[in-house]
């Protein structure tokens, strides 16, 4: 029997992944990460594996988890950014540390409770695809995975929609059926990232003034942290609706104008990432998400010599974010993704 190492989160998608990759003959082995806050889910982790007969162990990970990927966080937003650090801690954190245990117990795979599906490829490549389920699809936070991580790993819930996970988890009698969905990341424990970042910086944020796009001084922000391209909320009132339009750190100014200022068809990438591990040769036509909700968007990303892509897109974009993941799609292949600038 083959062994698999599933990162166990204590929540029905990792639940129902491990009772899907045991109807399928693997021997599993729950990991849970301890990444933040006490260790009070650990009764949970152990009763679904004791549930379902299978081994779990627990790594503390809390040092680590912050320095990878809380002080990364808070540094974007000191700089101005929008951060996107799932899809960062899913390539530094997650994977690397399940196929760590992996090796250490001599399993072949690795597995989490991810919707989004793998295919691999007649030149023996793994393709990322978007899960059957495209209202649950999670290939998006997989943008930064590697082909020697996704050659190893199995998704088993990419085929499911989250009535049928569900459903399954009520016939095994598992306590996290009916348990909500998560909606925030897992270090936020569902308060406003406004809130963390005030608690957990070293450094301060600095209020400073706020401006109308045509040079009006409007009023003032409490800190270009709290505020995210195309917001609305906490803005002064006009005779039409504000939206920030641009955060400028070299002045700490927040620029702000109405809905026809807000957007644009063209931005940068850095930090690229191809899911085959190989780059697109030339300029080539793409679907673009440049969010996790964002719906895809038609458009042409084109290499640029300092590696580096350049995205056009068809259409005028509202919420092109600096800090988050711009992630390319043909059809529901996902090709990879980076950074926006």
């Amino acid at each position: 029997m083959k062994k698999i190492v599933l990162a166990l989160s204590g929540g029905v998608d990792s639940a129902i992944a491990a009772h899907l990759l045991q109807q399928q003959g693997y021997q599993v082995y729950g990991l849970n990460l301890v990444t933040w806050g006490d260790d009070d889910q650990r009764e949970g982790v152990q009763e679904i594996a004791d549930n379902l007969g299978f081994p779990v162990g627990f790594l503390d990970i809390r040092r680590s988890f912050r320095e990878q990927v809380i002080q990364p966080f808070i540094q974007a937003y000191q700089d101005g950014l929008t951060p996107s650090p799932c899809v960062f801690c899913n390539r530094q954190v997650k994977w690397s540390l399940i196929l760590q245990k992996a090796d250490q117990i001599g399993a072949e795979f690795v597995s989490t409770g991810h919707y989004a599906r793998l295919k691999r490829s007649e030149t023996g490549l793994t393709e990322v695809w978007k899960a059957a389920d495209l209202a649950k699809d999670q290939s998006y936070v997989l943008t930064f995975l590697t082909q020697s991580m996704l050659s190893r790993t199995l998704l088993p819930l990419g085929e499911y929609n989250k009535p049928q996970i569900r459903e399954l988890a009520a016939n095994l009698g598992l306590a996290v059926s009916s348990r909500p969905d998560s909606q925030d990341l897992c270090f936020l424990a569902c308060s406003d990232y406004r809130d963390f970042l005030r608690e957990y910086s070293d450094q301060p944020f600095l209020p400073g003034p706020i401006y109308h796009v045509d040079g009006r001084l409007l009023g003032q922000h409490q800190g270009l942290a709290f505020y995210t391209i195309g917001q609305r909320k906490g803005l002064p009132s006009a005779t039409e609706a504000l939206y920030v339009v641009e955060k400028r750190t070299e002045d700490n100014r927040l620029i702000v104008g109405f809905l026809k200022d807000l957007g644009a068809d063209t931005f940068t990438i850095n930090q690229v990432n191809w899911i085959s591990g190989q780059e697109v040769p030339a300029a080539t036509r793409v679907e673009v998400k440049i969010r996790y909700k964002a719906l895809p968007v038609e458009a042409t990303v084109e290499p640029q010599k300092d590696g580096r892509i350049l995205v056009r897109a068809d259409k005028l974009l509202r919420d092109i974010t600096p800090g988050q993941i711009a992630a390319f799609y043909q059809g529901d292949r996902l090709l990879g993704g980076g950074v926006i600038e």
